[in-house]
């Protein structure tokens, strides 16, 4: 339930061919910066390319104080909304929305992605149609800064010091969580408000106040 096949459908993103390769999500992370320079050079004309390794597709809304790092790709009817902080190595599919104070480094969204109201979202995949809501944020490094596992059992050492979250199709995280290093959220799982989130939720679970999960019926 945390395989790259178990939380996305990889039709709803350019980046679908380069995640087919690896078994684990958190494997993709390292390549991105790569990829995204990569891809950007074969867009057709539909993007523009506003500055190198920037590129911006000409329906895509964005607005005069959002900032674009390279590299970063921009897809097709995403709106990217003021004061937008993309630092840069974040492939942004189509139909997304990246909201005011968002900060986003080292991530792919799906299609439909919503990051909508002051979210950070570092070294992290985040699925079709995946949400979150106001101030939810992905923490991506832990606080004695040692290597990130997975909390599953039996662990999974990701051998890598920076992992933020792996969010499956579908999934809505409430507002003002945090998902904690190494998090993996199954697809269609619902995360309530306020909540601290830890290891694997499993796909079609509520996860609840005081980390209870339920299966949604």
């Amino acid at each position: 339930m945390y395989t790259v096949n178990d939380l996305y459908d990889l039709c709803h993103s350019k980046a679908g061919e380069y995640l087919r390769q690896f078994k684990y999500p958190w494997e993709a992370l390292g390549g991105i910066k790569t990829f995204i320079v990569e891809l950007g050079s074969t867009l057709g004309e539909e993007y523009a390319q506003v500055a190198p390794t920037v590129w911006v597709h000409k329906t895509a809304k964005v607005a005069p104080t959002a900032y674009l790092g390279a590299p970063c790709i921009i897809g097709e009817n995403t709106e990217v909304r003021h004061g937008a902080f993309i630092r840069g190595s974040a492939l942004v599919g189509d139909g997304c929305v990246v909201g005011n104070s968002v900060e986003l480094k080292n991530v792919i969204l799906f299609d439909g992605v919503q990051v909508p109201h002051y979210n950070y979202v570092g070294d992290s995949i985040l699925g079709y149609k995946a949400h979150m809501g106001a101030g939810s944020i992905t923490s991506n490094v832990k606080s004695d800064k040692s290597l990130v596992v997975i909390h599953t059992d039996p662990e999974i050492p990701t051998g890598i010091k920076k992992v933020g979250a792996m969010l499956g199709d579908f999934v809505e995280v409430g507002c003002n969580s945090v998902l904690n290093p190494g998090t993996v959220i199954g697809k269609n799982s619902n995360v309530y408000p306020l909540s601290c989130v830890r290891g694997v939720i499993p796909e079609g679970s509520i996860y609840k106040t005081g980390g209870i999960i339920v299966t949604k019926k």
